[in-house]
């Protein structure tokens, strides 16, 4: 099979560029006060084969609905799940909404965005299912999905996630590619892809054929695996406390409420696999700005830019070339890495699955914070604190130059915060690691521009407060260096 070497994902280009802007929702700088402009909610379908980890990622999907505008939750099939082949039933996701409907109540007190569970139930439809890759029928759920696309009352961009096989996605293509193909380039525009592999063929054998021209934004990811079923291998040991039975326990499945002890933990309690939660994950704004650009990244892990509108993660092999068809399973160079066998060595995997576990125990403190939103008044629970920087996010630097900058940060429960100013150094063109002065200091922080005039340098306000669980925001600023 023919192989393709990656792009380099250092380099800037017009491609790039314009890849980059199809990402974005809005890059309006926030006000110079305590809290930042409005952030428009993004708009998610997610389909799903009910797979047992699509099971624990619906938990944590549902703990997270004030987050998004929810379009709508679709049942699809995949190569490992299908009528007949370890089906978990076409209702499997009644018993997790019904569990939502139970604690909603309790979530409003935290957020009064949750959407109601009447408002979700309307939205789950089942798609295609019968057989792996089967995206001849039209069904519940390709309609929704075709509805949603053709509303031009809605230009905002959504994002199309495949926890399962992307069939009933490929489904709702094909229907608007036979009946209204004069509005695909319309809705080509609205649409961004994150895939958990591609666990059937039809978006190499459907979607790409047919609607790569429209160069949509696509994420396939095998970073995913980090926190799936192998996580013990994979994640780093200081992260392991959060994984483990006392500590799902104690923060999750007991005394949470019935959406928590829903969750399919191992028989000790420990964590079982979320593979399909960094679909979601890299959806929510906390500051990193990961939808603005896939290598930027964020809680939904790091990509590179591969071919055309496609980007998959960065494997840290010198002159490593990416295969031309499906990145999954028999593929995905993490997922062989683990296989007995290989040659790859821990440093290299550490480094490959790096853009995902970094944030492994941030995430389970904030799953756990969201467990206490089931159960525990406001003043009881903790809340994540607001991160705003003064001035612009994008901003221009000359080389040599020292670049100051400052934070503005509030915690909605009167906590203390801790900050720090850092360099997402993966994310940067530029090769120079900068020297961040005064780096815990919201308003004397500073850095020397260096001297790469066309490079860009990341830069990002963390805050952490001393909540329980602490809880953590951040804001990006991107500095092109002139």
């Amino acid at each position: 099979m023919k192989q393709l070497k990656p792009i380099n994902h250092r380099a800037k280009s017009l491609a790039c560029a314009s890849l980059f802007l199809a990402f974005q929702y809005a890059c309006a700088g926030p006000a110079a006060g305590p809290t930042a402009n409005p952030v428009e909610k993004p708009r998610v379908i997610v389909t799903s084969d009910g797979e047992i980890d699509d099971q624990c990622s619906m938990v944590r999907f549902l703990l997270y609905a004030n987050e998004w505008d929810i379009e709508g939750i679709v049942t699809s099939s995949s190569q490992y799940h299908a009528h007949g082949h370890r089906w978990a039933g076409d209702d499997w996701l009644d018993r997790f909404l019904d569990a939502y409907a139970q604690v909603h109540s309790n979530l409003l007190k935290h957020d009064p965005e949750y959407p109601t569970p009447d408002f979700l139930r309307e939205r789950t439809k089942l798609g295609n299912v019968k057989t792996e890759g089967e995206m001849e029928e039209v069904t519940a759920g390709s309609e929704l999905i075709v509805k949603v696309l053709l509303n031009a009352a809605d230009e905002r961009p959504i994002w199309l996630q495949a926890w399962g096989g992307t069939n009933t996605i490929a489904r709702a293509l094909k229907t608007i590619e036979e009946e209204h193909p004069e509005r695909m380039a319309d809705v080509a525009k609205k649409m961004r892809f994150y895939f958990i592999w591609e666990q059937d063929a039809t978006y190499q054998d459907y979607i790409r054929p047919h609607w790569g021209h429209f160069q949509i934004p696509t994420i396939i990811s095998d970073q995913f695996v980090a926190i799936a079923y192998q996580w013990n291998r994979i994640l780093p040991e200081e992260m392991h406390p959060y994984f483990v039975g006392s500590w799902m326990k104690e923060n999750i499945l007991e005394n949470h409420g019935p959406l928590g002890a829903l969750y399919e933990a191992k028989e000790d309690g420990a964590f079982r696999s979320e593979g399909d939660s960094p679909a979601f994950l890299h959806t929510i704004v906390t500051g990193l700005r990961s939808m603005e650009s896939p290598d930027w990244g964020g809680w939904g892990g790091r990509y590179v830019r591969v071919r055309e509108n496609t980007w998959l993660d960065p494997v840290p092999v010198e002159g490593y070339e990416y295969p031309e068809g499906r990145w999954y399973g028999s593929s995905a160079w993490g997922r062989n890495s683990l296989r007995e066998g290989s040659t790859t060595t821990a440093e290299q995997r550490r480094e490959y699955f790096k853009p995902m576990w970094r944030w492994a125990d941030v995430l389970q403190n904030d799953f756990a914070a969201r467990a206490d939103w089931c159960v525990k008044p406001f003043s009881e629970a903790n809340h994540p604190p607001v991160v705003n920087v003064k001035g612009e996010l994008n901003r221009d630097a000359k080389a040599g130059d020292t670049v100051k900058f400052a934070g503005i940060v509030s915690d909605p429960d009167g906590d203390d915060l801790a900050v720090k100013w850092w360099q997402y150094a993966e994310a940067d063109s530029a090769n120079a690691i900068v020297a961040i002065a005064n780096g815990d200091s919201l308003d004397r922080a500073s850095f020397v521009a260096p001297n790469e005039p066309g490079k860009q340098v990341h830069i990002v306000l963390e805050a952490t407060d001393n909540g329980t669980p602490p809880l953590t925001r951040y804001q990006r600023l991107v500095y092109d260096i002139e």
